[in-house]
């Protein structure tokens, strides 16, 4: 029983030292003009689906959720967001080039259709993620659209 409690007072106190450890936010005043929605002149709900659906881990700019300010779950979220900028950033669509977007255009694609995006886990968090079987063909057709293949 000694150990467990040593144990617990050392997990306490390193939950503690770790909020010391802050992550820096994927946070942007503006839209830059490379934006896909600026680009594309996207319908608007087209544009309000992929924004609440995309953006969070697509974009330069992330609204966080309340856990984001606890570490460990801040840590975990950085991690995420830059794997999903490293993928695909909306932000930055109009400096890909032709060939680049063509590809992106087609895994955005096959990833909505299969329900790979928006992933579970942040469709668990943020319900209004959820893409209805409408907004996914309006999407899917909308994407489509801009292939030039």
């Amino acid at each position: 029983m000694k150990y467990l409690k040593i144990i617990a007072w050392l997990s306490l106190v390193a939950l503690v030292v770790i909020q010391l450890f802050p992550v820096t936010l994927n946070e942007s005043d503006t839209v830059p003009q490379n934006d896909f929605m600026i680009i594309n002149q996207v319908p608007a709900t087209i544009k309000n689906q992929l924004q609440v659906s995309c953006y969070d881990c697509h974009s330069n700019n992330t609204e966080y959720p309340w856990y984001s300010k606890i570490q460990p779950a801040a840590w975990y979220l950085e991690d995420h967001i830059q794997e999903g900028k490293d993928e695909l950033n909306f932000n930055e669509w109009d400096t890909y080039s032709s060939r680049r977007k063509n590809s992106k255009l087609r895994s955005i694609i096959k990833q909505i259709e299969s329900g790979e995006m928006p992933m579970d886990s942040y469709e668990l968090i943020h319900g209004d993620a959820r893409m209805d079987s409408t907004a996914v063909k309006e999407i899917i057709g909308y994407m489509d659209s801009l292939r030039e293949d």
